[in-house]
């Protein structure tokens, strides 16, 4: 029982674990190398991965979508999607695609006079599942190594660790208040009764001793 409790409580954390990683913003420094616009086949189990903003259709199987190829400081490739998110989850609220791909294309740069700019994104990058990463702001920055600090993120973990703690505490004092309490009436009572029957098959296997003298 043991192996499985942990195995649980392990499977729980790496699921909300990949939940907040997915979702939480992230800031990339790259260098923009071109954008362009495709469409996109939305099949059913890669569908999780493709913004759902209120002016789409859930019935279309498929739309065109503008992306943002980027290199890396250390010259690995990345592409970002560019779509709204509108009100839907996550909560980015974005509705600027066509300011943020217009800004995308004004950041263009090549190897000989680059131009690094940190996009915020949220989302994953998967070949085999068609995921893109979608860009949901970017900005100029001096050089491959000025990462902007990521405060949001920052204080999400935090607001969520103090959450987690409240629980617990609160979960600790109910435990002790109440729970325990209620535990050890339960085992007296049953200690008792336990004691109690003992008493009685002692006294029945005296009685019957005695009787069989």
């Amino acid at each position: 029982m043991g192996y499985i409790k942990w195995g649980f409580l392990i499977t729980v954390w790496l699921l909300f674990g990949a939940f907040l990683h997915y979702t939480l913003p992230q800031y990339d420094v790259v260098r923009i190398v071109n954008t362009y616009e495709e469409r996109q086949e939305l099949n059913d189990w890669t569908r999780m991965f493709w913004s759902t903003p209120d002016t789409q259709s859930t019935e279309q199987s498929n739309r065109d979508v503008q992306f943002i190829q980027a290199v890396r400081p250390d010259g690995s490739a990345i592409v970002y999607r560019n779509e709204d998110t509108g009100w839907n989850w996550p909560p980015y609220f974005k509705f600027d695609t066509a300011n943020l791909y217009t800004e995308a294309n004004d950041a263009i740069s090549n190897k000989a006079a680059p131009e690094w700019v940190a996009v915020l994104h949220y989302g994953w990058r998967n070949e085999f599942l068609s995921a893109f990463p979608n860009a949901v702001g970017i900005k100029p920055v001096a050089g491959p190594d000025d990462k902007p600090l990521n405060w949001v993120s920052i204080l999400i973990l935090v607001l969520i660790a103090a959450l987690f703690w409240a629980i617990y505490v609160r979960w600790r004092r109910f435990r002790r208040n109440r729970l325990d309490p209620m535990i050890d009436d339960v085992e007296d009572s049953l200690y008792a009764a336990g004691d109690a029957i003992s008493e009685r098959r002692s006294r029945l296997r005296r009685w019957l001793g005695g009787g069989n003298k």
